[in-house]
This record gives C-alpha cells, structure tokens and sequence, in this order.
C-alpha cells in the first residue's frame, strides 16, 4: 500500500520510517527545504536511538522517500497521514490547530481518488469532524473518509514503541475506512498486537486520558516524595511497595524534578481547556498542571539549601538538561525552569548532555557546555544531576569529588545512594524524597 506522511517532525518521521518497514511504500512529505534535503541525504533531523539504521535500510530498499511535492506523495496513496504540530497556543492553551487544518486544505485541493485522511497529529475531540468539514468546503468532489490514530511513542524508544505496541487505537466512522487501516497495521495484528477500533471522539479522547493520567501519576508520586522528606520516609521503597499493586504497576512512579517533553505538558493544558469549554472541568488534571510546576521550583530550593542559601558566584555543573535521557527534546524539560534560576542567582554554570546543546544552546543562554561529566564538575561547588543519561549512573563519584571546590550534590534523579555519595567523599548531598540527607 502506498501511504503519504505529511510532516517530518518526531512522529511523522518515526511513524513514516516505521510503516515502511512494515512493506508499504511510504512518502514523507515537509515544506521545509532544509529538512527534505537532509533526509535525501540520509541525515536523521532528530535524536532517536536507530531511527538513522531503519531509514536508511528503508530508502535503500526503494520503500521510503522524501519530498516538497504533496502532489507526488498522494499520487496513488491510498492513505495519507497529518502529523504536524499541535502547539499549546498562547493565551488560552488550547491546541492550535491551525498546522492540521491547513494540511486538510491542501490534501483536498491536490488528492484526485479516493483516500483515507488519517490524523496523527494529538489533537483535541472534534477535531476529525472538522478536518471532514474543512476538506468537504474546499473540494466538495473528493471522496475520502477520515480516521483517526493518535501515537502513543516514547522519545527514546520511539521503534520500540511502534513496532510493539501495548495497543493501536483507530477511530472511524466506516467499514471503508476501517479495511484500508486494518491493512496498514496487518503487520501487527498479524502478531496479534491489540487493534482498538472506535469511532472518532473515543479515539481522540483516549490519548489525552492516557497522557493525563500518565502525568497525574508522576506527579502523584513526586508529592509522595516531598512528604517522604518530611517524614523520614524512601520514596524509592514507597514505589516499589506500591507499584507491586498489579492495579497500580511499577511505571512512571521514579521521583523526580517534575514531568516534561513534547506530550505531557501541552495535553495536559489542552484536556484541561476542552473541559472547560464543556463545562465539565478536569480538576485533577488541572491541579497536576499546577503541582507540577511548583515541583520544578522545588528543585530550585534544594539547589539554594546546598549552596548556603544562595548560587551567587558558586560554580554549577549541571548533568543532563533534556526532559528525558535518549533523545535530544528540551521541550518544557525541567532544565528551562532550573538553569535559568541558576544563572539568573549569578551562578557560573557548566552544562553537560550528550545529545542537548544543539537545542539547549539557544534555550539556555549565559551557560558553559562541556562534553565530559568530570570536565564540568572541576572546581565546582555543586553537581546537579538532572537527567538520568546512561553516562551519568555509573560515575566515578570519588574521582569527581576530589576535582570540585566544594564535593555538593544535588541528585534530582535518586541515581545514587546517600552512603555512596558520602564514601565517595561529597560532604553535603539531596536527592527526591528520602529522608536522609547529610551535610558535613
């Protein structure tokens, strides 16, 4: 089957690539000349562990191709997927939809046969029927159906994700539809992976229930934690006990300082808004917006305890500034909220990441980047470890602690041990929600 992608941002490129693999013949198409002559290159726009092997595997096979050319992409698709950008829009936090509804205009005044306008994109619950309506008002001849298949891929894991899914969501409002989407993931029900097949509201209201429910359980879990502090209790086995729970399970109860990313933070703002808008207020998802801001600030205090009180004229060596590790997205990372409390205090900051600088360097300015986690911390008066990157859980703390002016840390992800960081010599050290915090 030949699908077209329209956007080659994080999901469409991955979603793309994906399919591909799977045997279809697959266009990616983007306005952006940069981008397109990058891919045809072979060059991988984003950070995403074996993204660049599969594409090129695919290209090579002649399955995957890049273009400006939304003509040539929907030139015998029988599918064609928005995955654009749904940005929190400002003022109201509502998604803006404004990227969906053009790709819809333009899918309609070129596309000649019949076809399946897929949404990718996370958008709120009504969005389908108007992308109907909108491709209905610009070219009343077209028949096409409409679907929608919201992503439920992890930066990081992003293949992983899509090639074993925990489920495949896909709303439609026809048998039609449903035949050319079920061929699309025949590679998966085949291996019996679930298919849910709804109608469109359900399908769209079950991602943002997903990703709501996922924040509020981190966020749950971080409030645990500050009270663990209080109480002298280890959030480490508060999860653990709890997690055992088969009605709770063990995933995403790690503390730490406060959710990110490119889903998270703009779903949660967009369910919350479309619950206003129909009187039905989300007021658990509105308060984990909240709580989790106050939890980035936290973090905040946790450094200025470490620092006396105040970071004016300390050196600060700050490990990891991406939301999460494996992938390079500083999109609402802590890092924005902590950094710039940092250097705004007069810090002098050392930044290391190995895949952040490229977007942390205009995110993040009056920083110093490092490539070399021992490199940052000489002579500094802190270490503050914010993203559990593989090449920060296994360092050598006493090789560290003898470099910097001051042995401080401040552990945000619990990657080690109180009785660690004290054998290794660090003489003041905090991490999320354990009691047992020293300062020699």
């Amino acid at each position: 089957m030949k699908i077209a992608m329209i956007g080659t941002g994080y999901v469409g490129l991955v979603s793309g690539v994906c399919f591909s693999d799977f045997g279809h013949e697959v266009v990616c198409v983007d306005k952006d000349l940069t981008k397109i002559e990058k891919l045809k290159a072979g060059e991988v726009p984003i950070y995403e562990p074996g993204l660049d092997v599969l594409m090129a595997k695919n290209v090579e096979a002649g399955r995957l191709s890049f273009t400006l050319d939304l003509e040539e992409a929907l030139d015998g698709a029988e599918a064609v997927f928005i995955a654009v950008g749904t940005p929190t829009r400002r003022g109201d936090g509502h998604a803006d939809l404004s990227y969906v509804m053009a790709a819809a205009e333009e899918i309609a005044r070129t596309a000649k046969d019949y076809i399946v306008i897929v949404t990718k994109s996370t958008v709120p619950v009504g969005t389908n029927r108007q992308v109907k309506q909108t491709v209905k008002k610009a070219n009343p001849q077209l028949e096409f159906d409409v679907a929608s298949n919201p992503e439920f891929l992890r930066e990081g894991a992003a293949i992983e994700d899509f090639m074993k899914p925990d489920r495949v969501v896909v709303g439609v409002q026809n048998d039609r539809a449903a035949e050319v989407m079920n061929e699309i993931y025949r590679p998966l029900y085949l291996r019996e992976y679930p298919i849910v097949t709804t109608d469109l509201e359900s399908a769209e209201m079950i991602k943002y229930a997903a990703n709501a429910f996922l924040a509020t359980k981190i966020t749950f879990i971080n409030e645990i934690a500050a009270l663990c502090e209080r109480v002298g209790g280890d959030i480490k086995e508060v999860s653990r006990g709890i997690g055992l729970d088969n009605r709770i399970g063990n995933k995403f109860l790690h503390a730490g300082p406060g959710y990110g990313g490119s889903c998270f933070p703009k779903d949660t703002k967009a369910l919350a808004r479309i619950g206003q808008e129909h009187a039905v207020p989300m007021q658990i998802t509105e308060t984990v917006i909240k709580v989790n801001e106050e939890i980035k600030r936290r973090m905040i205090d946790k450094v200025l305890d470490l620092c006396g009180g105040s970071v004016n004229g300390k050196i600060i060596a700050v490990l990891g500034v991406t939301f999460k590790p494996n992938t390079d997205d500083m999109r609402d990372a802590p890092a924005l909220t902590i950094v710039p409390a940092l250097v705004g205090g007069g810090a002098k900051v050392r930044v290391c990441d190995p895949q952040g600088q490229h977007e942390g360097e205009a995110l993040l300015p009056g920083v110093h980047w490092v490539e070399d986690a021992y490199k940052a911390a000489n002579n500094a008066d802190l270490v503050v470890l914010l993203t559990e990157w593989n090449e920060f859980r296994a360092l050598d703390l006493k090789r560290m602690a003898k470099k910097m002016n001051l042995p401080h840390m401040a552990d945000l992800r619990n990657i080690y041990s109180p009785r660690d960081a004290k054998r290794a010599g660090f003489t003041a050290y905090a991490s999320i929600g354990r009691g047992e915090y020293f300062d020699d």
